[in-house]
């Protein structure tokens, strides 16, 4: 099993007139810098709730079909093609009509199934025989819930006030305990 970023985000969480705000920069001198601290930021929340936090697509390859896929980073928001290696060696794609995205915790994982009644096409008894590739992540910067955003407006403000790293260990930040709360209720729990 390998899950691969195949396309990264084209647009981050929170602009830079926020951060800049967050940060009481008035001055357009450190704007790539404060960028990239968005960019940064947005990065740990990801890893922290195992979240996609702005739209990108992931492709999850197995060796076989499993019983339901487990989408490991959500929001799943589609899927994009489900292809699999049939027995004659043939790579084939399978049809939207027979599977389906099932989103509804928003605590875990998603999952894709096949639909009523139906089954997974046999496949070639062969590494990565089935690609799943999905976009995962909020529809756009004004549907990420507002905690994740000001997780990543403070860690932006903590990075601009001391860019140096004793401020940041592991991806929590030190001086600002309380923020990382703000994203307990966005951690993906595995069962």
């Amino acid at each position: 099993m390998a899950l691969k970023l195949i396309t990264a985000a084209s647009a981050l969480p929170v602009t830079l007139a926020d951060a800049k705000l967050q940060c009481r920069e008035d001055t357009n001198a450190l704007d790539s810098r404060i960028t990239a601290y968005i960019g940064a930021a947005t990065e740990m929340a990801e890893q922290i709730t195992g979240r996609a936090i702005m739209p990108q697509t992931w492709e999850l390859t197995l060796d076989a079909f499993p019983a339901a896929f487990e989408l490991t980073r959500v929001p799943a928001a589609s899927i994009t093609s489900l292809k699999y290696v049939d027995t004659s060696a043939v790579q084939q794609t399978l049809g939207n009509t027979l599977y389906a995205l099932d989103n509804a915790d928003d605590y875990g994982s998603a999952y894709v199934v096949p639909v009523y009644a139906g089954s997974w096409p046999s496949t070639r008894d062969q590494i990565n025989a089935v690609a799943l590739r999905y976009v995962a992540g909020y529809a756009d910067a004004g549907s990420v819930p507002e905690p994740i955003k000001s997780w990543i407006l403070l860690v932006v403000a903590a990075m601009y006030e001391n860019p140096s790293s004793e401020r940041i260990e592991r991806g929590q930040v030190l001086s600002l305990g309380f923020a990382d709360r703000l994203l307990d209720r966005y951690r993906v729990w595995k069962l």
